[in-house]
């Protein structure tokens, strides 16, 4: 019993938190309450628990004792009774800043803060920055060997150092330190001679030494600085960090001063150890650094070889605290480390040093400059209770030196400091003294001086816990009084210690409340004595916890109005708030209105709204009459001026216009327009005479609080000499209307034409109407241009005044109610567009109409601003989008003003309230900020519209812009109703008030499309033209719209995008749309693995009868082809004499030399011949020459200029700038050449052309500088100019260079790259005659980083990592180094870091055994050349995270392999593989870790086959043809490994009795994953290809009939999730058009067979969702022409995954998938044994048809001849094995390995095999679409043998011959009989084990 009443309880607790739950996810008072923790505790507890806390010592108090002030004072304490505690601030000293003074100054100096917990102040704070105030500047430099350069230019540099120092400020100081690293292995070499003198001319090692101390002597500093020398060590980083610490802490023996800014500048060229980077730490070799000074009298470091460097945080902290600020001076090859370290520090500054260090000076001044206008704020010294924050002037938080404060100018910031509530998970209270209390010392990080702030967490006590009452009598003697409590005695219980703690004490009936059921009302636990215990204390209160604090009474959705809180289930508010919800403020403030009173003096203000009485007029909201919620000012007020002023009108009774709410004032002369608030003028119907008054709002200095309606005394009336006319045109018209009548009967048109007439006469319908000018438009949709209809809307009668008529328009209006789209209701909730319309008040521009300009651009974010503002309202509304402007002719006054259209989506049912709301904001003028033209407005949906337009005065006609509705689906004829509803403002009456437009739909007159799919164009060709062609089935013109889009070229990157129209002529049938293409940028340039560029063409919009055909979408793609080559004549003239016949003149190619390449070339102005030739360049040749013989031709050799010229160069050249040479033949052998007469000639002419300068002379300095150095020449130049440029470039992109002295450097170049250059000088006339070309090439300098990292987990505890190549290779790469450590999830290395050195920089992959399972490993790469190490590629993998099912992926052999677990030496554990290893199947892809796709060494290897084929990812070298060998020293010999392997495909027929009826032959295809683009999707995880490569099924096309489709060529299987499936298939080739594709699908072990209709013929793919895993479905794709359907394409999927146990048919989510099809047996694996022997090996089949009995193995030669052998293997087992002898060598045999069954047999797995003879010799070639493997081992016997493996696999499963082949080439050096020893290797993968052999001879 009792435990059914506890489980009742519990029920109840549930239900009840689950609803408490609902409450309090939109209860905002729930919210954590610090006081609630120590309601039990005592007074002094509650005080120091939070700084809101509040505790009532009352004795008569029932409510929670602690809780927050406002909340006691509402359960009923008096607030003088209520204790509170109360921080404080006192600002002890503040000296005012003076800024004479030229040093670092703050204010105030010293603070005083008492804080609470969870209290904070703010201090104002004011800092001063002198403009050159005192400086330190210490040097701290690598004395490493390889910093010798910089050393020397640092000593040379040594007086202008002193002087820049001198510059910065005028109380400086400077100083001088070295460091090297630790004297101690592995960081030193620690043999004696090399401690003496490390290198030649050099100190011994040491770690940091302080040469120069601080000081302000200059000469001093330089000559010391002239005695130093270089020292050395062994390893690239260095042990700057221990330099840097003591550098700091050891202020005094350093020199620092107290009042000056302190700057490190710390220069090196390599990175840096830091604490634990290597294994001294780790291995207890040295103790952590003790952050202390330890420099002998030398200044040397002496616990260098003691401790350990310094962790980076240390560094931060103690340079932070010594108000030091590094400058890290550091080469290009360390610059990305330091980059790194700078982001650590407040501030900090970096600099890229020279090689040699020559720009330091440079670089310091930038970086001191720098550091002056930075400023960050730090908080020294403070104890953990307290938080710290710096704010700007404006109050928000400023980030670490991010203040600008300007050195000379006085700083302002705000410093906010707060206490802590609780720390390490105690209230600050109870923390030791020194964490809550201290002085902190706030200041800049460059200053000396700081605020001090004396800051102190207050933890009050209360003083009645003093004056306790013992054994009061409140608690019946039996405990003490305390506070108002009663703390009882031991043995007694209860508040009032009234209960004993006897079994009396567990009754529950004293827990409940009257009328409750359930003790403490089931919200809390029954305690001793009647006690409870609320669950939640922050919700339920009261006595019987009967009170929930989520349930008193709401205003708008919110607790007590949030302006209150809920104590004992009523609402106490706050203080200016009343009302059972809080609802109503207690102030009038709120009914105020515009002139100071309450509600206008019409109503009474009620809860804080002013209540109004009834009235026929709208009011305000304080009771004010609102005339714009109306239709205007002037028409809300129009009648009852009249009235008042003339006594006419609508308002005309005395009783109607004494209830108007406003008095009129009669004037003279009314005010200007511009100086009241609105001008009103009306025509008086009753005596034709107009009347003008004026509104005028009242100000705020008026005596008169109210708005005043000034009324001008004269009216404007006709003359009245034409008064008489008026009985004579009575007369007249009574005759014509007696005429009319007398025609009626007879003329039946007469009757509209007198209605007519009638609505003319001023007396008939107000005298003014409105209506439609025509009855109906009759349309054809063929020639319709536009989705709208402009329909003239008239007015007659008297032009004055306006109106404005409001229209609808309703589509398909012919439909009859049964009709079925009129039965078809569209569904409300539907989101649709809403185009809308509205008429801006400001001018149409041309610059609207271009949505690309500014002006467009900018009106275009306005306007989206304020209507997504003002349609907000509407539920469901999406942002307004689509957004243009226009113009509307026919428009009145108005029509220069801009129409914007855009679009609104929003659901269907929404559609009145987005008119109503439209036409509401549009009648006043505003939406929102965005002003518009009232009277003009449309809303339309797909079937329905609403619109006003406007009449201005004397305007009489206006269009209507009317939509069509044009749909696909609409009938052949139909109909829109256009009506004219009313007319809101204005006097006129609505006429003609119908209009009818009927459309009708014709067949097209033409098809647009592209000619085909797809388009290749070269970016040379600098334009793409992509036709689109018109079937023109009737004459007429038509359009269409046409717009490109990016696939993967980018517009403004690789093209220039377009969009328009085409307007066809009648017999036009072809247009061009060209499109420009862009060049490559550098970056992508440089890529090896470019991205296949592509970009599509749409057409859209057909109209005038046209409609879109086969193809209305194409795909254009950019081929980067390579350079041309470029070839020109070596030399702009050559000069020979007549005596040297024959002349040779030399034509050089540049650029891409290993194509051949063909120019023409002849003679021009040649005296005595005309010749001409072609010159061919074979692949690498560079130079070819033309000579010409004259004494070939007749007549004597004389003195000549010939001029040859090369012409039509090849497709793949292009001629360079030197299309044309001068051959100048002088008479005998000395002779002046002609052109240097010319040149002489001309310059005694003219005066002055200079020749060129002579002996031009280039050597590279550096990786990135060439120093040339000339001859001036003759003349008197001005100047030079030196042009230069990349080697291969054309010269007109060269840079010049202007220099007046005869030598330039040329800086900033790339490393080791070849430049071209050349010079010229120049004077006032010109420039001279440029010098013969030059070139030279730079340094190399040190690589960049590695390209992106790519892994592969071959299992849980071995993985493969691969990268690619440098980008920026600066030289020859040499050797790379792999740095691999085991880290934390907070990127903490958890294990020692393992270095491997791979000296072949072909071998950029690396297998790593013995990992640790489910590890984390940071991975990182870098390059070596001739210079040096390169910078990091780093990246991680988590193990725990790869999936662990097997998928087999070759990995290409020959790669280095390293054991995790061995030593740490280079040579200790770097091995090379020499077998072809398998990776798991269920890696989808390899783990990658980069930036991009654009890498390296990513490859795709794809498996094609006719019925079905693999995809997978390979990850390996960035070039397929790149050679990997290795030689292994091991027991007993050596050999050499490389592997080889082939993958090839086969196919066959699905039936059984087509096995054997032909073998067709698919090649394989290796390529990037680039080039396989049109097979991949982004999201796809897996594919399968299925299909022909090279399709030679003869037999199956001679069998189809003409015009039908033959069998889709290709199927290709996409996986997009474990029950998702993308099926995708090539067009197949057809003599007609295609009309579309059909799509079978069914499980294969039967069931429902689907179908898919695919109708369009330019789509070949589906998806298909909800399929089942791990089930294998048959799928079918054929196509259709008009001659039939064609025969299917058949192939059989499975998408395998793992699912819920408890469900198999739900895949787990997030699980891996993979594709896969049934196998056969397989794959084969030999193992040769002898040159005539071989073991043959296999898998079980995965899925055969039966219970296996055995196996057939068939043996036969490829080519034919010997006979065809047969072996049987009986049994079942897993791996089967079968020796084959009396085989021949170098002859290819093809084996079959069938398995039967007890339903036959099943399908055939084929391989090829050839045992050959090797000598040993090197590799053999690669070709583009295999691997080349073999390895070769030395035995004693001298013989080795070569053997290529093959596997084909054959499945019945497949159609039209489908097999799937894999080919590997493995060899094995075993010749010989007499085996001794065995070694067996075993992968195992998924179940199948792959054994390998080898045996060694003994």
């Amino acid at each position: 019993m009792q435990l059914r009443k506890e489980m009742g309880r519990w029920t109840l607790h549930l239900s009840a938190g689950l609803w408490l739950l609902a409450v309090l996810l939109t209860c905002s008072c729930a919210q954590d309450n610090p006081c609630y923790a120590v309601r039990a505790g005592t007074c002094s507890d509650c005080l120091q628990a939070w700084k809101d806390c509040a505790y009532c010592p009352e004795e008569t108090f029932k409510g929670p004792r602690c809780d927050l002030y406002e909340n006691i004072i509402a359960h009923g304490c008096s607030a003088a009774a209520a204790i509170t505690a109360e921080g404080s601030m006192t600002i002890e000293r503040k000296q005012r800043i003076d800024m004479k003074l030229q040093q670092s100054q703050v204010s105030p100096q010293q603070v005083r803060m008492s804080l609470l917990p969870g209290e904070e102040r703010e201090v104002d704070v004011e800092v001063f920055a002198p403009t050159k105030g005192p400086l330190d500047l210490y040097i701290l430099m690598d004395f490493s060997n390889s910093m010798v350069d910089d050393l020397n230019n640092l000593k040379r540099m040594g007086t202008q150092l002193a002087n820049l120092v001198k510059d910065l400020s005028d109380d400086y100081t400077i100083g001088f330190g070295k460091f090297v690293d630790k004297v101690v292995e592995p960081q030193t070499d620690m043999r004696p001679s090399k401690l003496k003198e490390p290198w030649p001319n050099s100190d011994p090692p040491f770690a940091f030494q302080n040469v120069i101390k601080l000081t302000s002597d200059a000469s001093f500093f330089d000559s010391e600085l002239q005695k130093e020398k270089i020292s050395g060590n062994l390893d690239a980083p260095e042990g700057g960090f221990d330099a840097i610490l003591q550098a700091a802490v050891c202020g005094d023996q350093i020199g620092w001063r107290g009042n000056s800014t302190h700057l490190l500048v710390f220069s090196t060229e390599s990175s840096f150890h830091y604490e634990a980077d290597g294994i001294n730490v780790l291995s207890g070799i040295l103790a952590r650094n003790d952050e202390g000074c330890h420099l002998d009298a030398e200044g040397k470091y002496t616990k260098d070889t003691q401790q350990d460097y310094p962790s980076i945080p240390t560094l931060v902290r103690l340079l932070g605290k010594h108000n030091i600020i590094p400058i890290f001076a550091v080469t290009d090859h360390s610059y990305t480390y330091y980059e790194k370290l700078r982001d650590y520090f407040p501030i900090a500054e970096i600099g890229r040093l020279q090689e040699d260090s020559s720009n330091i000076l440079t670089l310091m001044r930038a970086a001191v400059e720098s550091i002056r206008g930075k400023m960050s704020i730090r908080a020294e010294d403070k104890p953990k209770a307290f938080v710290t924050n710096f704010l700007d002037t404006r109050g928000r938080v400023v980030q670490y030196g991010a203040f600008d404060f300007k050195p000379g100018a006085i700083g302002n910031f705000k410093m906010k400091l707060s206490a802590q509530q609780m720390v390490g998970g105690k209230p600050v209270c109870q923390q030791e003294l020194p964490g809550k209390q201290g002085l902190i010392r706030v200041k800049p990080t460059t200053f000396n001086a700081a605020v001090n702030v004396d800051a102190t967490v207050l933890c009050p006590t209360c003083e009645c816990e003093k004056f306790a009452i013992p054994a009061a009598a409140k608690c019946h003697g039996n405990g003490d009084l305390v506070c108002g409590r009663c703390h009882c005695h031991p043995g007694w219980l209860g508040n009032l210690c009234n209960c004993s703690a006897s079994s009396a004490a567990q009754d529950t009936s004293r827990c409940l409340g009257p009328g409750m059921t359930d003790p403490c009302s089931g919200r809390g636990d029954c305690l001793e004595c009647g006690t409870c215990v609320c669950y939640k204390p922050d919700q339920f209160e009261g006595e019987y916890c009967q009170y929930d604090r989520t349930d008193c009474k709401r205003y708008g959705g919110f607790l007590c109005n949030d302006r209150g809180s809920c104590i004992r289930g009523r609402c106490a508010c706050n203080e200016g708030w009343m009302g059972d919800a809080c609802e109503c403020p207690n102030s009038n403030a709120t009914c105020l209105d515009s002139k100071g009173g309450i509600c206008n003096g019409r109503g009474e203000c009620v809860c804080g709204l002013c209540k109004c009485p009834e009235s026929d007029i709208a009011l305000t909201s304080t009771c004010g009459p609102n005339f714009e919620a109306q239709v205007g000012i002037c028409e809300g007020t129009r009648a009852c001026v009249q009235c008042q002023a003339w006594k006419t009108g609508e308002n005309k009774d005395k009783k109607e216009c004494d209830k108007c709410p406003f008095k009129i004032v009669w004037v003279d002369e009314l005010k200007e327009e511009k100086d009241v608030l609105r001008s009103c003028s009306f025509r008086d119907e009753e005596d034709d005479c107009t009347y003008h008054y004026h509104v005028e709002d009242w100000k705020p200095d008026s005596k008169v609080k109210e708005m005043q309606f000034q009324v001008l005394k004269k009216k404007d009336c006709p003359p009245a000499s034409l008064l008489w006319l008026l009985p004579l045109l009575l007369f007249l018209l009574l005759l014509l209307a007696l005429l009319l009548l007398c025609c009626w009967k007879y003329c039946a048109c007469c009757k509209t034409c007198f209605q007519s007439c009638l609505a003319l006469l001023p007396c008939c319908k107000g005298g003014r109407m409105v209506g439609f000018k025509e009855d109906e438009y009759l349309l054809r949709q063929s020639l319709l241009t536009s989705d709208h209809l402009d329909t003239p809307m008239v007015r007659t009668g008297p032009p004055k005044g306006t109106d404005v008529v409001r229209w609808k328009v309703t589509d398909n209006v012919h439909r009859s109610p049964n009709h079925p789209q009129a039965l078809t209701k569209p569904n409300p909730k539907e989101t649709i567009q809403f185009p809308i319309s509205l008429r801006l008040n400001r001018l149409f521009t041309e610059n609207l109409s271009r949505p690309e300009t500014r002006d467009a651009e900018q009106l275009r974010h306005e306007v989206a601003d304020n209507l997504n503002e003002v349609y907000k309202q509407i539920p469901g509304a999406q942002k307004v989008q689509k957004t243009s402007f226009r113009k509307q002719k026919n428009a009145g006054k108005r029509q220069d003003f801009a129409i914007v259209d855009t679009v609104l989506s929003a659901p269907r049912s929404s559609y009145p309230d987005i008119v109503k709301l439209t036409q509401k904001n549009v009648q006043s003028g505003n939406l929102n900020d965005l002003k518009v033209v009232p009277g003009y407005y449309t809303v339309a949906t797909d079937r329905e519209a609403a619109g006003a337009i406007e009449f201005q005065e004397g305007v009489g006609s206006v269009d209507v812009h009317v939509p069509l509705f044009a749909k696909e689906e609409d009938d052949d004829k139909k109909q829109l109703l256009v009506e004219a509803t009313d007319v809101p403002l204005g006097i006129a009456e609505i006429g003609k008030r119908f209009v009818n437009i009927t459309i009708i739909k014709e067949h097209a007159t033409g098809i647009f499309s592209f000619l085909q799919p797809a388009y290749t164009y070269s970016r040379g060709d600098g334009v793409a033209h992509i036709p689109i062609s018109k079937e023109i089935l009737e004459e007429g013109s038509s359009q269409v719209t046409y717009r490109t889009r990016d696939i993967t070229a980018k517009d403004k990157k690789d093209y220039v995008a377009v969009e328009g129209d085409l307007t066809f002529g009648p017999e036009e049938t072809q247009k061009i749309v060209p499109v420009r293409l862009l060049e490559l940028s550098e970056k992508d340039g440089l890529l090896t693995d470019k991205q296949v560029r592509q970009f599509a063409i749409d057409l859209s919009n057909p109209r005038q009868g046209a409609k879109l055909g086969r193809y209305p979408r194409t795909t254009v793609t950019i081929a980067d082809e390579p350079d041309p080559s470029v070839m020109m004549f070596k030399k702009g003239s050559h000069n020979f004499s007549t005596s040297e016949a024959p002349y040779t003149i030399p034509v050089v190619r540049t650029r891409n030399q290993d194509i051949p390449a063909t120019v023409k070339w002849r003679t021009k102005k040649a005296q005595r011949f005309e010749l001409s030739d072609i010159l061919k360049f074979s692949p690498g040749e560079t130079e070819k020459n033309i000579v010409i013989d004259p004494r070939a031709h007749p007549g004597p050799i004389q003195p000549e200029t010939i001029q040859l010229e090369l012409f039509d160069p090849s497709i793949n050249a292009t001629v360079g700038e030197r299309k044309t040479t001068l051959v100048n033949v002088a008479d005998g052998p000395h002779y002046k050449p002609l052109e240097m007469e010319q040149v002489q000639n001309k310059s005694s002419m003219k005066g002055g052309r200079l020749l060129s300068p002579t002996n031009l002379k280039a050597k590279a300095t550096g990786p990135r500088n060439i120093r040339l150095n000339w001859d001036a020449g003759s003349g008197n130049p001005a100047g030079y100019k030196v042009k230069y440029w990349i080697y291969g470039d054309p010269e007109k992109d060269a840079k010049v260079l202007d220099v007046k002295t005869p030598q330039a450097e040329l800086t900033g170049l790339y490393p080791y790259c070849d430049y071209e250059m050349r010079v010229c000088s120049y004077n006032a006339l010109g420039d001279g005659s440029d010098t013969d070309m030059v070139t030279c090439q730079t340094l190399e300098d040190a690589p960049g980083e590695p390209g992106r990292l790519a892994f592969n987990v071959i299992s849980p505890t071995v993985t493969q990592v691969s990268w690619g190549e440098p980008a920026e290779t600066n030289g020859n790469i040499t050797a790379y180094e792999v740095i691999y450590t085991p880290i934390d999830d907070e990127q903490k290395a958890v294990g020692p870091a393992k270095k491997v050195k791979i000296d072949n920089p072909k071998k950029r992959m690396l297998l790593i055994e013995n990992l640790q399972r489910a590890q984390t490993y940071q991975y990182k790469v870098r390059a070596m050349n001739s210079i040096g190490w390169g910078p990091f590629k780093d990246a991680t993998i988590n193990l725990a995270s790869q999936p662990t099912r097997p998928m087999s992926i070759p990995i290409i052999p020959d790669v280095p392999i390293v054991d995790a677990e061995a030593g740490d030496e280079y040579d200790g554990y770097l091995m090379y593989s020499n077998e072809v290893l398998r990776s798991p199947t269920g890696s989808k892809t390899p783990s990658v870790s980069g930036d991009d796709y654009a890498t390296n060494g990513k490859w795709e290897q794809n498996f094609l086959f006719p019925g079905g084929s693999a995809t997978r990812n390979l990850s390996s070298s960035s070039s397929p043809m790149s050679t990997m060998g290795s030689n292994y020293k091991g027991a007993g010999g050596s050999f050499v490994t490389d592997t080889n392997t082939t993958y090839m495909s086969a196919g066959g027929s699905r039936r059984t009795d087509m096995i054997r009826g032909g073998m067709h032959s698919s090649e394989v295809i290796m390529r990037k994953r680039s080039e396989n683009r049109s097979y991949m999707d982004e999201n796809i995880r897996d594919s399968i290809v299925m299909g022909d490569v090279s399709g030679n099924f003869s037999d199956i096309d001679a069998r189809l009939s003409p015009g039908v489709p033959d069998t889709p060529s290709r199927l290709v299987f996409s996986a997009l999730g474990p029950t998702a499936l993308k099926v995708s298939w090539q067009e197949p080739r057809c003599d007609r058009e295609l009309q579309g594709y059909c799509v079978l699908y069914q499980l294969l072990n039967g069931g429902k067979m689907n179908t898919i209709n695919v109708t369009n013929p330019g789509e070949n793919s589906v998806i298909i969702q909800d399929l089942l895993p791990n089930q294998s479905y048959l799928f079918k794709v054929k196509a259709k022409s008009q001659e039939g359907w064609g025969p299917e394409r058949e192939g059989v999927i499975t998408i395998e995954s793992a699912v819920d146990p408890n469900s198999p048919l739900s895949p787990m989510p997030g699980s891996p998938f993979t594709l896969s099809t049934p196998s056969a047996p397989g794959p084969l694996v030999f193992t040769a044994l002898s040159p005539d022997s071989l073991q043959l090996s296999w898998e079980k089949p995965r899925k055969p048809n039966g219970d296996i009995l055995g196996y057939v193995v068939t043996c036969e030669q490829l080519h034919g001849g010997g006979d065809v052998r047969s072996f049987e293997v009986n049994g079942d087992t897993a791996e089967t094995s079968l020796t084959v002898p009396n085989l021949t060598e170098n002859i290819p045999y093809k084996f079959k390995v069938q398995a039967r069954t007890t339903q036959g047999f099943g399908p055939e797995r084929e391989g090829i095999i050839t045992i050959e003879s090797q000598d040993g010799s090197s590799l053999s070639q690669f070709n583009s679409q295999s691997m080349l493997s073999r390895e070769v081992f030395q035995m004693p016997t001298e013989v080795s043998t070569r053997m290529n493996v093959s596997h084909t696999m054959m499945d019945p499963f497949f159609s039209d011959g489908a097999m799937m082949t894999t080919q590997h080439t493995e060899t094995s050096g075993m010749v010989t009989r007499q085996v001794t020893k065995e070694v067996v290797q075993r992968s195992v993968m998924g179940g199948a084990t792959v054994t390998k052999k080898m045996f060694y001879e003994s």
